[in-house]
């Protein structure tokens, strides 16, 4: 596994634990300045990292909410550009039951800025 690749899936796992313990601060930087992100079930598009920063505080303020992991499946790597996809598994658990909720899959096209991976684009498709 490349050190590139090692860098993208360490990021995911961060945006997991920020997901888990409703951390909206530690979900910002992940995010690339104009990311979009189009929603599983209703294909709702948000725009932009403080965009999608207010959809995850607002999910994170109730007392019962879902807990979203993506867990990867697999990383490509450009072999021209600093860029690479992400594809994967997706569930929703509900925080008060430990139900599962809704799952599916998803893809997120990253880039490497500054040394850094972000998150460009993300597209979940709801399954079950």
């Amino acid at each position: 596994m490349s050190g590139a690749e090692l860098s993208i899936r360490a990021r995911r796992a961060a945006f997991n634990r920020a997901i888990a313990e409703g951390d909206a601060a530690a979900i910002a930087p992940i995010l690339a300045r104009d990311c979009v992100m189009v929603t599983g079930t209703d294909s709702a598009l948000i725009q932009g990292r403080m965009g999608q920063v207010k959809v995850w505080r607002r999910e994170f303020s109730g007392p019962a909410r879902l807990i979203y992991t993506r867990t990867t499946r697999e990383v490509v790597l450009s072999l021209v550009e600093p860029i690479a996809m992400e594809h994967g598994r997706w569930e929703g658990i509900d925080s008060t039951s430990d139900v599962l909720t809704a799952s599916g899959t998803y893809f997120a096209k990253w880039r490497e800025l500054g040394g850094q991976w972000v998150i460009e684009a993300e597209v979940f498709l709801t399954l079950a």
